[in-house]
C-alpha cells in the first residue's frame, strides 16, 4: 500500500499502474499548482480559497481592552479548502507509508494479509493519536470539560474559533481522501463494500455536526470514538508483531462498551434535554438555528442507530472468538494426518485462517489451536 515498489519496466503513461506507482509525486504537483498559484495577483484570488480557512468573521470583545476575536462559519468555499487538505492527506498517507509502514514491513517479513492489515492499522493509528491530541487540545483551551453545559448553551454555534474549524475541514479532508486511496492501494472488490460504509458513516456524522452547528458535541464525540480505535489499532499492531499479545485487545473491549454508552449519554444530554429546553426552537437558515423536533429526533435516531450497528458487529465478533476458544481440539490422530496436507494448510495461512483475518475485517486475534493442543 501507499508507495508502492516501482519494477524494471516502466509501464504506459497515465496507464492504471503509472497512476497507481506515481500517484503521490501527482498529487504533490496538483497541490504546488494551488500553491504557486498565491504568488500572482491574478490568480491569488482564487488559490487563496483553496489554500485558507473561508468566512472569517471579527467580533468585538465585550470585556476589557482585548483585540477583537476572529472566529469562523461555514459555507460552500469550504468545499474547495476541503479539496486541497484531501491532496494534502493523500501525501501524508504516502510518506507514511514508504518511510515507516514499508521499512517495517520489509523488517518483520509479514504474509500478504499481514501486510495489508498491518499498512491499515499503521495509517489509522496515526490519523486517530494525532486527532485525539489536537481535538483534546481544542476541548481543554475552550473549557468543555470544564462547563459540560456549554456543549448546548449559546445554541446555534454558528461562529466557532479557527482550530475548530480547521479540526473539521482536516477530517473531511481525511475521510474524503480514503475514497481514492480504494483504487491507489488496489483494494479487492469484496472489501471495497465494507470501506465504503465505514468511511461513509465517518462522513455522515461529521458533516451533519458541523452543517447542522452541533460542532461542539461532535468535536467531544469524536476525540471519544477516536480513542478508543486508537487503542485497537495498536493493539493490533503489537499483535501482528508478537501473536501472543492479547491483553491490548481486552482493555480496548471494556473501553468500547465504554464509549458507545458515553456517546450516547452525552448525545441524549444535549440534544434530548439541552436544545429540548432552549427558548428558541424554530428552524431559521439565515440564523443557522436547527432546533427543531423532527432534527433533534433524526439526530439522536442516527446516533443510537450507529451505535446499535457497532454494538452488533462487536457481539458478532466476541461471539465467534468465544466459540472458537471453546471448541473441542482436535485429536491426536487427526494431528498426525496434518503433515499429508501440507499445501492445503499452508494456502489456509496465506489466506489469513491462522488467526489475522476475521469476516468482518477487524483483524483481531483468534484462538491459536495448532500451539495450544
Amino acid at each position: 500500500m501507499g508507495i508502492r515498489k516501482k519494477t524494471s519496466k516502466t509501464p504506459p503513461v497515465l496507464s492504471h499502474e503509472f497512476i497507481i506507482q506515481n500517484h503521490a509525486d501527482i498529487v504533490s504537483c496538483l497541490a504546488m499548482i494551488f500553491l504557486l498559484g498565491l504568488m500572482f495577483e491574478i490568480t491569488a484570488k482564487v488559490a487563496v480559497m483553496f489554500v485558507t480557512l473561508q468566512y472569517n468573521v471579527t467580533i468585538p470583545d465585550e470585556g476589557a481592552l482585548v483585540e477583537p476575536v476572529s472566529l469562523y462559519h461555514y459555507g460552500l468555499k469550504d468545499l474547495a479548502t476541503v479539496f486541497f487538505y484531501m491532496l494534502v492527506a493523500i501525501i501524508l498517507h504516502a510518506v507514511i507509508q514508504e518511510y515507516v509502514l514499508d521499512k517495517i514491513n520489509r523488517r518483520m517479513h509479514f504474509s500478504k494479509t499481514k501486510h495489508s492489515k498491518f499498512n491499515e492499522s499503521g495509517q489509522l493509528s496515526a490519523f486517530y493519536l494525532f486527532s485525539c491530541v489536537w481535538g483534546a487540545s481544542i476541548i481543554v483551551s475552550e473549557h468543555y470539560f470544564a462547563d459540560p453545559t456549554s456543549l448546548w448553551k449559546g445554541y446555534p454555534h454558528t461562529n466557532f474559533p479557527f482550530q475548530m474549524k480547521f479540526f473539521y475541514i482536516s477530517q473531511l479532508a481525511y475521510w474524503f481522501h480514503a475514497f481514492p486511496e480504494l483504487y491507489f492501494q488496489k483494494t479487492k472488490k469484496e472489501d471495497i463494500p465494507r470501506q465504503l460504509v465505514y468511511i461513509g458513516l465517518y462522513l455522515f456524522h461529521i458533516i451533519g455536526a458541523y452543517v447542522l452547528n452541533l460542532n461542539r458535541l461532535g468535536l467531544v464525540l469524536l476525540v471519544l470514538h477516536y480513542f478508543v480505535e486508537f487503542l485497537f489499532h495498536m493493539s493490533r499492531l503489537f499483535y501482528f508483531s508478537n501473536e501472543r499479545y492479547q491483553k491490548g485487545f481486552t482493555l480496548w473491549a471494556i473501553l468500547f462498551v465504554l464509549g458507545r454508552l458515553l456517546t450516547l449519554i452525552l448525545s441524549v444530554l444535549t440534544v434530548g434535554f439541552g436544545l429540548a429546553r432552549a427558548e428558541n426552537q424554530t428552524l431559521e437558515f439565515d440564523s443557522g438555528n436547527f432546533n427543531i423536533l423532527a432534527i433533534r429526533f433524526s439526530v439522536l435516531a442516527s446516533i443510537c442507530i450507529t451505535q446499535a450497528f457497532m454494538m452488533w458487529k462487536f457481539i458478532n465478533f466476541q461471539l465467534r472468538r468465544w466459540r472458537e476458544h471453546s471448541s473441542p481440539q482436535p485429536s491426536s490422530h487427526k494431528r498426525k494426518s496434518a503433515p499429508v496436507k501440507g499445501k492445503s494448510s499452508r494456502k489456509e495461512k496465506e489466506n489469513g485462517v491462522n488467526g489475522t483475518v476475521t469476516s468482518n475485517g477487524a483483524g483481531s486475534p483468534r484462538s491459536r489451536k495448532e500451539k495450544s493442543s
